[in-house]
């Protein structure tokens, strides 16, 4: 809830300031339920409590990587699981979070397109992955240090109502505090959607997954090219709106001799060229199902060499590989022991 639906479900019968306390609560403090809203008296705690579930995700597992990164099973109201994903760094935390259960766009190389769809998340669901992260390390979220991406499982943009209203909580400072330029969207490009999030007062950056250097290509690799077409996802990123600080990102996996060729390179140069961009690099972060494979550490760096004469472009650094934490692998994996088991909902 935002401030206005917690003035609401408390009702006339309360003086305002309630809300903002228990805004504060949730969202600042962090508190696991609302009995503990020490500033209330405790028999409107209690009403609270058994009246209004603060709908915080349980915990179902977790899984440590031998580079720090932890990869969470969360657990929803209805029994479904989401994965979410700290990666601790030197100087920031960055959370990886889901927006929907599984995911409908079926990437080819992407272990939750395996799932398919099973629903979107509320709003509580996804800013309750951070709310839950940032209580089970004690990250600040005012700190600076703080990023979020919502690069879990799914398709953010085809739940945009859900992840603008979830941005709004955790960018507000009176809220969760992470300024906006610290949460980054990543797209399969849905370009009508797109075009509504770059109305958006307040939102997240937005990365572009962009992993091919032509249509034909892109849409064997990612069959939403068949409705939203390359060239009309290039032209619908050459019109979005970018504030004075924001660069658009497109992210491009690498699969070894599909899309890692100098000729691919050359080829997102030009597609590329005008544009106020920069570019991750992802050497493919195998798994179980997957029919591609990792390029050698040679061949992507000849990649990114040929980018790096045009436009910024970074290497993203796997993190989490050995326990399916790493990009595209989050398919509620269990791990034990070397092995791999998958999980049920």
């Amino acid at each position: 809830m935002e401030l206005t639906e917690i003035q609401e479900a408390l009702g006339a019968a309360h003086p305002s300031y309630r809300a903002r306390q228990l805004y504060e609560a949730v969202y600042q403090l962090r508190v696991p339920d609302l009995a503990q809203v020490s500033n209330f008296p405790k028999p409107l705690r209690l009403t609270l409590a058994a009246s209004h579930p603060l709908g915080l995700p349980a915990e179902a597992a977790h899984y440590d990587s031998t580079d720090g990164t932890r990869r969470y099973l969360l657990r929803l109201a209805d029994l479904r699981t989401v994965e979410t994903v700290l990666m601790p760094e030197p100087g920031r935390d960055t959370l990886c979070i889901s927006s929907q259960v599984g995911c409908p766009v079926n990437c080819r190389f992407c272990l939750t397109a395996l799932m398919g769809l099973e629903r979107n998340l509320t709003a509580g669901e996804i800013v309750g992955q951070v709310l839950y992260v940032l209580r089970a390390h004690g990250l600040d979220s005012r700190s600076g240090r703080v990023n979020v991406v919502m690069m879990g499982m799914g398709e953010p943009l085809l739940n945009l109502p859900n992840v603008v209203k979830a941005t709004r909580i955790l960018t507000d400072p009176e809220g969760v505090g992470i300024p906006q330029r610290r949460i980054t969207v990543s797209t399969s490009g849905i370009i009508p959607r797109m075009e509504e999030l770059g109305r958006e007062p307040v939102r997240p950056k937005l990365a572009i997954s962009l992993n091919a250097s032509h249509e034909e290509q892109r849409s064997e690799l990612m069959p939403i090219t068949r409705k939203y077409h390359l060239a009309d996802l290039m032209e619908a990123c050459r019109d979005y709106p970018l504030r004075p600080w924001e660069k658009l990102t497109f992210e491009y996996v690498l699969l070894k001799g599909v899309n890692d060729t100098d000729a691919d390179a050359r080829r997102v140069v030009r597609l590329l060229a005008n544009l106020n961009c920069m570019v991750n690099l992802i050497a493919l972060n195998p798994g179980p199902g997957i029919p591609f494979d990792t390029p050698e550490p040679a061949r992507v760096a000849a990649f990114q060499a040929i980018l790096r004469r045009s436009l910024p472009c970074f290497l993203r650094k796997p993190r989490g590989r050995d326990i399916f934490a790493a990009c595209g692998q989050l398919k509620r994996i269990e791990t034990l022991q070397g092995d791999t088991i998958s999980v049920s909902p």
